[in-house]
C-alpha cells in the first residue's frame, strides 16, 4: 500500500514559481518511476514531467525550460520546480508513481493534488 500526498500548491502572480512537492508513504513496495501530471477545469489531465528511478527525466513542450523535476530516492518524494509561471499552467497538480509491490505486481498510485493558480 502506498499513499501519496502533495503539497506546495498556492496562489501566485504571472512570472512567479513554486515548489511543489509528493511524498510516497507506507510498506511493501518499491517506487520505480514518478511524475506529475495537471488538470484544468474542462479539460483532460495531462502530462507535465516524469523522472525515472535513475534520474532520467522527460518534459511536456509547454514546461520544457521553465519546470524541472527531481526526485530523493531515500525519502520517496518527487518534486517539480515550477519557475516563470503563467496563467496557463493553472490547474489541480497530481503525482504519480509507479509501485512495485514485488517481482511480478506493479501498480499506479495517485496523489489527492495540489491547486496552482497563476493570477494577478
Amino acid at each position: 500500500q502506498a499513499r501519496l500526498v502533495e503539497s506546495g500548491g498556492g496562489l501566485v502572480q504571472p512570472g512567479g514559481s513554486l515548489r511543489l512537492s509528493c511524498a510516497a508513504s507506507g510498506s511493501g513496495f518499491r517506487i520505480n518511476a514518478m511524475g506529475w501530471y495537471r488538470q484544468a477545469p474542462g479539460k483532460q489531465r495531462e502530462l507535465v514531467a516524469t523522472i525515472t528511478s535513475g534520474g532520467s527525466t522527460t518534459y511536456a513542450d509547454s514546461v520544457k525550460g521553465r519546470f524541472t523535476i527531481s526526485r530523493d530516492n531515500a525519502k520517496n518524494t518527487v518534486f517539480l520546480q515550477m519557475n516563470s509561471l503563467k496563467p496557463e499552467d493553472t490547474a489541480v497538480y497530481f503525482c504519480n508513481a509507479e509501485v512495485q509491490r514485488n517481482a511480478f505486481t506493479r501498480g499506479s498510485s495517485w496523489g489527492q493534488g495540489t491547486q496552482v493558480t497563476v493570477s494577478s
